[in-house]
């Protein structure tokens, strides 16, 4: 876990050795969490949390960045295990595969032949036998809402990564959590992961709507916090994919 800024950290989930990074954003009226892991984080999330000095017992509202597993996977965990009632928000594209009405686009096993199936990594097959668990999203989003919560948060909509995929932007702290829009290593921002997204030349494209935002840090869900330079950096790609 790592304070960010007041009422905002990163969390540090380690899924068999690879580090991913949900948000935590709070206040004294909410605690938002922004992803949950892939399935089976309940405590590693619970932990985090405590070690913010949010108690597991307060959140109240969760973003989904969009449908991938590795983001919604704990979900259903966390809503059993608190109590109440969490207020899910994701993007009305996502909404039908997040709620189980459609299968996950990444890991519909029907979509692979035996022989692509057979080459992919043992992590990633445990993805397509598992079925995805199933989560209702009470407030389906469109891009472009601003939502009252922790400081406030802006919601950008940035396809290409999913065709429903969001990033948000923490007013009061002026950070940036890009999802999968981006990816950083060790400090540094890259544009998307073109291994893993669906629509490379969307996802660039997407990338051009965070001109509009005054960001200091940027968090990515794979890579996390990129905060020295971070604007400059998050200028250098948008020059990069306006020239594309």
């Amino acid at each position: 876990m790592r304070k960010l800024a007041s009422g905002a950290a990163m969390l540090d989930v380690n899924v068999n050795g690879m580090l991913i990074h949900p948000v935590l954003v709070w206040d004294e009226q909410a605690a938002v969490l922004i992803d949950t892991g892939v399935p089976g984080q309940l405590q590693s999330l619970q932990s985090e949390m405590e070690a913010a000095g949010v108690p597991f017992r307060s959140l109240t509202h969760v973003i989904l960045t969009h449908q991938d597993i590795d983001h919604t996977g704990s979900l259903p965990e966390l809503q059993e295990a608190s109590g109440h009632t969490l207020t899910v928000y994701a993007h009305k594209i996502d909404q039908p595969f997040i709620q189980g009405e459609k299968p996950l686009i990444k890991t519909d096993r029907s979509s692979l032949s035996d022989e692509e199936f057979e080459a992919l990594p043992e992590m990633a097959k445990a993805f397509y036998e598992v079925p995805a668990p199933v989560s209702k999203v009470h407030i389906p989003l469109k891009g472009g809402e601003e939502l009252e919560l922790a400081g406030g948060i802006s919601v950008i909509f940035t396809p290409g990564h999913t065709p429903g995929h969001i990033s948000l932007y923490l007013k009061q702290s002026k950070l940036l959590v890009a999802g999968d829009s981006m990816y950083s290593m060790n400090g540094v921002l890259y544009g998307p992961h073109k291994e893993t997204t669906l629509d490379f030349e969307e996802a660039e494209r997407s990338i051009q709507r965070y001109a509009d935002y005054n960001v200091e840090q940027v968090v990515c869900y794979h890579g996390g916090l990129c905060g020295e330079n971070a604007g400059n950096q998050l200028q250098r790609l948008l020059n990069h994919t306006s020239e594309a």
